[in-house]
């Protein structure tokens, strides 16, 4: 299947993603879930919007990783800076790049091979930061390549430093 194809499937209900030209048909995330995804995508929002340094997506927002065969990603919560943002402004269609901040909050049935090959996928694809968010244990983990990786408990910040510029966020915060 490609990602053209993909944009075209009649809405059934649920969410696809598109891995090297297979549909991954996702299955519905859990109000928790939800709720982690929505006060850092919030956060996030805030502090990109104050500051016009681009935009924020949520997780219905594709982004067309590889070509032939196609890859379409979906995180939960994305940043696109503003320089990157093409001046036709928005489409209906994929984006066809990978984001600056990739955001995967875990579910319950999500195992640590799907979500390492979605924190692979972003990387390679030219994702400059991937935090991954771990309700259970109430940590999150920061990719910057797949050699430079740093687990921050409830403590620690999740710190935009270069990639969304100003923004941090205690991970705590991130379960109240």
């Amino acid at each position: 299947m490609t990602a053209d194809e993909l944009l075209r499937l009649p809405d059934d209900g649920w969410r696809y993603e598109l891995v090297k030209g297979e549909l991954i048909k996702m299955t519905p995330a859990g109000p928790r879930h939800g709720r982690i995804a929505m006060r850092l995508g919030s956060l996030l929002e805030q502090h990109v919007s104050a500051h016009n340094l681009g935009s924020v997506y949520a997780a219905e927002t594709g982004y067309r990783l590889e070509h032939d065969p196609d890859t379409v990603r979906a995180p939960d919560v994305s940043f696109v800076s503003r320089d990157r943002l093409p001046p036709e402004g928005e489409s209906d269609k994929y984006w066809p790049f990978a984001p600056d901040l990739a955001v995967e909050v875990v579910s319950p049935w999500d195992t640590v091979n799907e979500v390492q090959e979605k924190v692979m996928d972003y990387l390679a694809a030219g994702t400059r930061l991937v935090w991954v968010v771990h309700p259970k244990t109430h940590t999150a983990t920061e990719y910057r390549s797949l050699a430079k990786v740093r687990v921050l408990t409830a403590n620690d910040l999740l710190d935009g430093a270069d990639v969304v510029p100003g923004f941090s966020c205690p991970v705590s915060e991130l379960f109240q």
